[in-house]
């Protein structure tokens, strides 16, 4: 017998289904294309000087991310709610599992990343006007608690603006990729050799260390399961968005890839910090990288009005189950929105803006949270597949057991050689992690003190 799971979605769940599938995959499109494809590439190069080698981490993040997003369309798809991860551990395991992960999913991967693109953000317009550190984080400040407003005010809003710019993402960058090869001011040798010479270039761990900033880029594709409650037939639209979005972004990635080894030499590529701007002012002048500045300041502000509007949804979700700070499951009267959770989310974020105050300050941190969330979901749709065979399933995930293992298996791959490549970053991820569990006792016991 086949069994719903429909009525789990808790009574005072007032967030209305809004969102279309065109909304959802740019939803996808604009959390994941950001900064990171501009900023990142450099980094990447330095620890995989090989045209080969980068063109496959590239390919290796999408598979990874395509092979969690089959996960997460089924466990999605089940569970049509909002919060994610969060209600997928409380289901297989127990609710402090479901806690830990939400825990580090809302304060170390949405509040952290928003706190990063906002200073990111706000330190490009610094460096072009001169501005002071102080002003800097101002900006950041203001620009986090402006977009929280756009998402306070309506649903409708921040997914008019993810469409606008998903849509100008889109056009923009494949615009890019396509006019390159005719301004004859690249090298097409640059590209070369893609296999041989591959092994003496770089190292297993390098591989794995360059797969942290690779990962941060791609940070997002499971956006549209946050706020699947919200969603218009989401058993049908949340895997579509999924593997539509991520299809996009991955393509993005490989086309700007191959751009900019035809710009720049390899020598060149793995010095530069903001490739995006280095390789428009080769292909186009300086004009060029000025546009491509502008246009990355509209990238991040896209990505970053995504992460805002999803992370919220998290602590909205906790606090539903009276496992979070009472009161943040109230949804504005007019709006319909998670509003006290979207200024939560905010007022931490500006916390960690004061804390970290350069934009690198958390890629590692946030990317090692990341593998330790999505790990999470992988042994969910296992516990799941076994426990509760008489669920519902509207999806069932392509390749399993086997692909969710291989998954599984690369993802601790790259989180152990995080621990031994970068054991700083890696260790305040599993203290913020370890931090949940008091909380989580505290918040029970408020709980039964309220029932």
């Amino acid at each position: 017998m086949i069994e719903s799971n429909t009525s789990e979605r808790d009574p005072r769940d007032k967030l209305r289904p809004q969102l279309g599938l065109q909304d959802a995959v740019f939803l996808v499109v604009a959390s994941v294309v950001g900064s990171g494809i501009f900023l990142t590439p450099g980094e990447i190069a330095d620890r995989l000087p090989h045209a080969g080698l980068i063109f496959a981490a590239w390919l290796v993040g999408g598979a990874l991310s395509l092979a969690g997003a089959l996960a997460n369309a089924e466990l999605g798809a089940m569970f049509p709610h909002a919060g994610g991860d969060y209600v997928y551990l409380r289901r297989a395991f127990h609710p402090v599992a479901g806690f830990v992960v939400g825990w580090i999913t809302f304060f170390a991967i949405f509040a952290g990343t928003v706190a990063t693109l906002a200073v990111g953000f706000a330190d490009r317009v610094g460096a072009l006007y001169g501005w002071s550190l102080p002003s800097v984080l101002l900006l950041a400040a203001l620009t986090t608690l402006a977009c929280t407003w756009l998402n306070v005010a309506g649903l409708k809003y921040g997914a008019w603006a993810n469409n606008v710019t998903g849509y100008v993402k889109v056009i923009a960058l494949f615009s890019f990729g396509l006019v390159a090869p005719f301004t004859g001011r690249g090298e097409v040798a640059n590209l070369f050799p893609l296999v041989s010479g591959a092994t003496e270039a770089a190292s297993f761990t390098a591989f794995a260390l360059a797969m942290s900033p690779v990962l941060f880029s791609y940070l997002g594709w499971n956006a549209i399961v946050y706020v699947a409650s919200e969603l218009k037939e989401p058993q049908r639209n949340l895997p579509r968005s999924l593997f539509a979005g991520l299809a996009l972004c991955t393509a993005i990635y490989i086309v700007i890839n191959a751009v900019y080894l035809y710009a720049l030499p390899l020598a060149e590529l793995r010095q530069a910090s903001d490739v995006g701007a280095a390789t428009a002012t080769v292909l186009f002048g300086d004009i060029g990288g000025k546009l491509i500045q502008g246009f990355v300041l509209i990238s991040i502000l896209g990505t970053l009005n995504a992460t805002v509007l999803v992370g919220a949804r998290i602590a909205y979700a906790m606090a539903l189950d009276g496992l979070f700070v009472p009161g943040v499951e109230r949804v504005h009267e007019t709006h319909a929105t998670p509003a006290v959770a979207l200024w939560l989310q905010a007022a931490v974020a500006i916390s960690i803006i004061a804390l970290l105050q350069t934009y690198p300050g958390a890629l590692d941190f946030t990317t090692f949270a990341i593998l330790l969330a999505t790990s999470a979901d992988v042994t969910a749709l296992y516990a799941l597949r076994m426990r509760q065979p008489q669920l519902a399933r509207p999806y069932r995930a392509w390749g399993y057991p086997v692909v969710p293992a291989l998954y599984l298996a690369a993802n601790l791959a790259i989180a152990a050689s995080l621990l031994v490549g970068s054991p700083k970053s890696a260790l305040w991820s599993l203290a913020v992690s370890a931090t949940s569990v008091p909380f989580y006792f505290l918040f029970a016991r408020l709980k039964r003190g309220r029932a």
